[in-house]
């Protein structure tokens, strides 16, 4: 394959001043980083305004939200969450004894929260939502998603997926420290591997109530966090700007190319990710063609990492994506109804 957009990733390397710190902590490679990790939750909750004991860390949010499965369920509790979606929900659930209750998705990609709502029980351990979803890139609007966490009850803990909250507007991003207050069995779920383009280093975090987070700590595994961690979103933090920058860039060529593949008649939804989910029974088999490895689903549909030029390039040439100079309104209008799908579980 000559471009592989399977994984959501950022197609950046890290920036330079965050490469320096990581390079840096590998001089002292021979050392066993903190026996439980105390620099990097102290680190994060400083940037969210909110006291250390609210952070729990782990590697990449994957293994955030083992901990969160392994501390407050029990083998044979159900896990209701969405699909298609993000296929380590799937698998760590099959892990760790869950029973897994999907949920399909709306007729426009979007998560039916309502439905999700209908599936909880007396048997439901945890509650899993995605803000942007993965696979399609939509958001639920904060109101729907407030009242949907209203009704749930207290004792249920509920996960809220914000691997890609850095590609939001400030439109759409809501404040976690606001949530978690205002409802205690809420953990936000947080990476590094996406915006911050750190997949590598696997760094993810939860915040929440600190008594939840106090039962997720307890599923913390020693020397699990190294110290090139710390280092790094220290670098991070402090290179917000150019971050932005990167941003930008990614969610620039995400719409340009969304433009173009509806141009040339695909109804990719509008998505708030770093990737756009293509609809279509020939999708996948057309970009395999052209040498383009995506995430693929069982009716032929894909989702594609974006902001590589080259790969988007090839991208449109390969679905047939016209050039931008022609106006065309149509384009711009969110049709309902777009698809429906389904997905195996397949480790991202």
């Amino acid at each position: 394959m000559r471009f592989d957009l399977t994984l959501s990733e950022n197609p950046f390397p890290p920036l330079p001043s965050v490469l320096d710190a990581v390079n840096h902590t590998l001089a002292q490679a021979n050392r066993y980083p903190e026996f439980l990790p105390r620099r990097l939750p102290r680190l994060i909750a400083e940037q969210l305004g909110v006291r250390a004991d609210r952070i729990v860390v782990g590697a990449g949010a994957t293994g955030v939200a083992l901990q969160i499965m392994q501390a407050v369920t029990a083998p044979g509790d159900r896990m209701v969450f969405a699909t298609p979606t993000f296929d380590g929900y799937p698998i760590l659930g099959e892990m760790t004894g869950l029973e897994n209750a999907a949920v399909p998705l709306d007729s426009s990609g979007r998560q039916d929260l309502w439905a999700l709502a209908r599936a909880v029980d007396e048997r439901t351990g945890l509650v899993v939502v995605c803000r942007p979803h993965n696979p399609t890139g939509t958001v639920v609007p904060a109101s729907e998603l407030k009242a949907f966490l209203f009704g749930v009850p207290r004792h249920i803990p509920v996960i809220l997926d914000e691997a890609y909250v850095e590609f939001l507007g400030a439109a759409d991003t809501l404040d976690p420290v606001q949530l978690i207050d205002r409802y205690p069995n809420l953990l936000v779920l947080r990476t590094f591997s996406k915006a911050y383009g750190l997949a590598g280093l696997r760094i993810g975090y939860a915040v929440g109530h600190e008594d939840l987070v106090r039962r997720v700590c307890r599923m913390q595994l020693p020397f699990g966090v190294p110290a090139s961690a710390g280092a790094a979103v220290a670098a991070s933090y402090a290179a917000r700007v150019e971050l932005g920058e990167r941003v930008l860039r990614i969610t620039t060529a995400r719409e340009l190319l969304r433009t173009a593949l509806r141009r040339s008649g695909i109804r990719v939804p509008r998505s708030r990710a770093n990737f756009l989910y293509l609809p279509g029974a020939d999708i996948a088999v057309r970009l395999a063609r052209a040498g383009i490895a995506a995430k693929t689903y069982s009716d032929g549909s894909a989702r594609i990492a974006v902001g590589d030029p080259a790969a988007d390039a090839a991208v449109r040439r390969a679905l047939g994506g016209r050039g931008l100079a022609a106006s065309d309104r149509r384009l711009h209008r969110e049709d309902s109804g777009l698809y429906s799908v389904t997905a195996p579980a397949e480790p991202e």
